[in-house]
């Protein structure tokens, strides 16, 4: 019987290890690019007059930029964020779009399958009209924010009419997102700067997690410091996420991106390439 037991015992170990290792070998590859263009940076901000709510950052002055990815599983494809406008005023629109920028990538509109918003503002929602047949991810939050009557200010609420209409799916997401079903990009719920914010964990091979911010945070002063905006919908709400995000990175050993921090861009391969 120990005998039988234990042939059991290994023909199980036997079956599981070969299971681990057909999942290996057949786990889709996962890339993740930074879009070079989704917004022409302004001079320096002075950051203490609408970026805290303590009096901080007295003189400091920070070089935004604005961001957008892609990110490819296997052979389905994910926007995250789709940047400024190309009709954006004030000097802030990209030169180059997104769709023509994905191009050079060999990528159409018609190959996005998600679209993930991190939040309703129009430096993150520009061109999202662009990829009507996606399913657009969105937190529940700024979905409401969006679809209210009328929409909450500062939701840029013209872009998605083609979801609101009903035209396109939607998934409004209460909390995270496995985006893909294997654990590789999951959209994070870090709800504060508005109602519905959400992050993106991306699971590389060779770089490890990554984390992009959306804008949980704006720069690093407001990471380190758990700095919280003015403007920001709300304050408890802000601070619980930018805890929540810290402790995932530090768990992971993952790589934040801070989207709008110009400091951050190098952390990942200059456009077109992608890290891995």
């Amino acid at each position: 019987m120990r005998n039988l037991l234990a042939g059991l015992a290994i023909g199980t170990c036997a079956i599981g290890f070969s299971g681990a290792s057909a999942q290996a070998q057949t786990a889709p590859e996962v890339t993740l690019t930074r879009i070079g263009d989704c917004g022409t940076s302004q001079a320096p901000t002075d950051v203490a007059v609408r970026f805290t709510d303590t009096y901080a950052y007295n003189g400091v002055k920070i070089q935004f930029v604005f961001s957008c990815y892609l990110v490819k599983h296997g052979d389905d494809y994910m926007m995250w964020d789709t940047g400024h406008a190309m009709t954006a005023p004030g000097g802030v629109a990209p030169k180059v779009s997104l769709v023509d920028q994905l191009a050079q990538l060999k990528v159409t509109p018609d190959q996005i399958k998600f679209v993930g918003i991190s939040h309703f503002h129009a430096d993150h929602t520009g061109q999202v009209a662009s990829f009507p047949k996606a399913t657009l991810l969105i937190g529940e939050g700024d979905w409401k924010g969006l679809t209210s009557t009328p929409p909450m200010q500062g939701a840029n609420f013209a872009p998605f009419a083609n979801w609101i209409s009903g035209g396109g799916k939607v998934e409004p997401l209460a909390l995270d997102k496995d985006v893909f079903g294997d654990g590789t990009v999951v959209m994070l719920a870090t709800p504060g700067h508005t109602p519905g914010h959400h992050s993106l964990l991306v699971r590389l091979k060779d770089m490890g997690p990554v984390v992009l911010s959306g804008d949980f945070v704006h720069f690093r002063e407001n990471y380190d410091g758990d700095g919280v905006p003015s403007f920001n919908f709300n304050r408890a709400e802000t601070v619980a996420s930018i805890e929540r995000v810290k402790k995932i990175v530090a768990n992971l050993k993952a790589t934040l991106i801070i989207q709008h921090d110009q400091r951050d861009v190098a952390k990942l391969p200059a456009f077109p390439a992608a890290a891995k």
